[in-house]
């Protein structure tokens, strides 16, 4: 009962219990004002019942109602073309109290009370946003941008606001946003394989409020999409982007000319028995080891310098930290005048160029991938160190390994090789020139004094290699000696042999592995890392 509704009772208990006068009173009239009394104090009740209700009405009253929600399924309905979205890495003190729209994944999000803070990404660049409880935002609204799942892609509508103290834990550490509008274009799921802070997590750095200290590699490729998410991986693949473009601005600078060779081929283009045979109509055919012959008929074609970016495959069952079996391939070949060496200095000029450049305009990316991955960074001579193959076995004989003139380098050889020119000239890139002839492809010129030479050579990143290359045979009976020497089918090539009976002018070229080059620049340890979707004996998904 209202208080309103006791004192009127009371009151009517004091008139009934009054003087004399009351007493005189007809029992009648007395009943009538009783009633009277009673009637004045429900109404007056349900009046306080009407005002309390409409008070909780008003407080359940939803303010943001439009403000946020789940979009539907973007089908191209609409265009929406007053709507300019802002990029996070945009954001900075000079959009100060200006309202943009943004688009990015929710990277992670904390409720408390009657506010919800929210780090926004976008590639590789994060905001810290917050939502507050106010005349515009309501509790509903904290609520749902509380629920919203990890890694879900949202538009959100906000003012850009400076912060007091840099935000170390975003990209962007000087502003913040506040949240005005938020919608949810397409949600993930509440249940993530991995967490993105763990894959992204440098190495060696343990969190002990998590037990997710570090995702291992199958989990990252299992879920590939995911991982590639990561502050680091988003780099990676922008450097690798960067490689591919330079090596193909650099040559175009120098005269040569980008060309397409076939993937699928009758013979295996190096000749050994590490192919991939595909069905081919009623019969087989293989994928490229190589587009080797393709270069060299493209010299004979008068194309005088050329090179192709494209996959090559190489049926190996090596699962080494270096190895896949569909890789990218930088290639190229040159015509030259009288001497090899001048196609040597070019490419050797053509990666100090490509150095230079990932040094100069890639430094962000290049520290982006160090935060999470620390290594030296990488050294380079100009002109690049060139060193003969003898002078390579005296630097292991110094350091306790015997080698053979004829002898090939191992793994364990070239890596100790690259420690001992690191140490001795400063430099994480050489090329060691004048290999074994034994140790060669068919079509490798021998050199002219001394027979069990060649004229090839390799190039080497932090003791591994990264280039194969040398002087071709571009005689045709020559060709057909060297074939059979190797126990080639003459028939399977025959083609490839031809195509240097119309007169070919001298050329040399090589084959490079854009992974490796990525890998070993950057300073990582698995080429996994930098391929995309590799593929391995062991891995044909995702």
């Amino acid at each position: 009962m209202t208080d309103l509704a006791l004192f009127l009772l009371l009151m009517c208990c004091q008139v009934m219990s009054t003087d004399s006068a009351r007493d005189e009173m007809s029992k009648k009239a007395l009943k009538k004002q009783q009633k009277e009394l009673q009637k004045a104090a429900k109404k007056a009740e349900r009046k306080a019942q009407s005002h309390s209700q409409q008070e909780s009405t008003n407080e359940s009253e939803d303010v943001s109602l439009g403000k946020y929600g789940q979009m539907n399924m973007i089908q191209s309905k609409e265009k929406f073309e007053d709507r300019k979205f802002t990029a996070i890495k945009n954001l900075d003190k000079n959009l100060e109290n200006q309202v943009v729209w943004l688009r990015g994944r929710l990277h992670t999000s904390r409720a408390k009370g009657r506010q919800c803070f929210v780090v926004l990404r976008q590639q590789s660049y994060t905001v810290q946003g917050l939502a507050a409880v106010n005349e515009e935002i309501s509790k509903q609204m904290i609520k749902f941008i509380s629920n919203i799942t990890k890694e879900s892609i949202i538009d959100v509508m906000a003012i850009v606001m400076p912060v007091p103290s840099k935000i170390e834990s975003c990209s962007q550490k000087d502003v913040e946003v506040h949240l005005k509008e938020i919608f949810v274009v397409s949600a993930a799921k509440s249940q993530l394989p991995l967490q993105i802070e763990d894959a992204a997590r440098p190495i060696g750095e343990v969190d002990e409020t998590t037990l997710n200290v570090r995702v291992n590699q199958d989990t990252r490729l299992d879920n590939r999409v995911l991982d590639l998410r990561t502050p680091a991986n988003q780099a990676i693949f922008k450097v690798e982007a960067g490689v591919c473009k330079l090596f193909r601005d650099i040559l175009t600078r120098k005269g040569f000319v980008e060309i397409h060779t076939p993937k699928i081929i009758s013979a295996a283009s190096e000749g050994g028995a590490n192919v991939f045979t595909v069905s081919y109509f009623k019969g087989n055919a293989y994928l490229a080891q190589s587009p080797q012959l393709y270069k060299q008929m493209a010299i004979a074609a008068d194309f005088d310098k050329v090179f192709t970016v494209g996959a090559v495959f190489r049926a190996e069952d090596s699962n080494t930290h270096r190895h896949l079996t569909e890789f990218v391939g930088l290639d190229l070949e040159m015509a030259f005048k009288y001497h090899y060496h001048e196609v040597v200095d070019t490419i050797g000029q053509m990666f100090t160029e490509l150095f230079k450049e990932l040094r100069d305009n890639y430094a962000d990316d290049i520290m982006a991938v160090s935060q999470q991955y620390p290594v030296e960074p990488f050294k380079f001579l100009e002109p690049a160190l060139k060193l003969e193959y003898p002078q390579a076995i005296e630097l292991l004989a110094e350091a306790g390994v015997t080698l053979g003139e004829e002898d090939d380098l191992s793994t364990p050889d070239e890596k100790l090789l690259g420690k001992l020119i690191k140490n001795k000239y400063d430099t994480d890139f050489y090329i060691l020139d004048k290999y074994p002839l034994a140790v060669r492809p068919f079509y490798t010129m021998p050199d002219p004094n001394n027979p069990k030479v060649s004229n090839s050579y390799d190039m080497f990143m932090r003791g591994e290699e990264i280039i194969s290359g040398a002087q071709r045979i571009h005689d045709p009976d020559f060709l057909t000696e060297r074939a059979k020497h190797h126990g080639i089918d003459i028939e399977k090539i025959r083609s490839y042999i031809d195509a240097f009976r119309y007169g070919c002018p001298p050329h040399a070229g090589g084959g490079i592995g854009m992974e490796r080059v990525v890998m070993l620049y950057l300073g990582l340890d698995n080429i996994r890392k930098v391929s995309m979707f590799p593929r391995d004996p062991k891995r044909l998904t995702p």
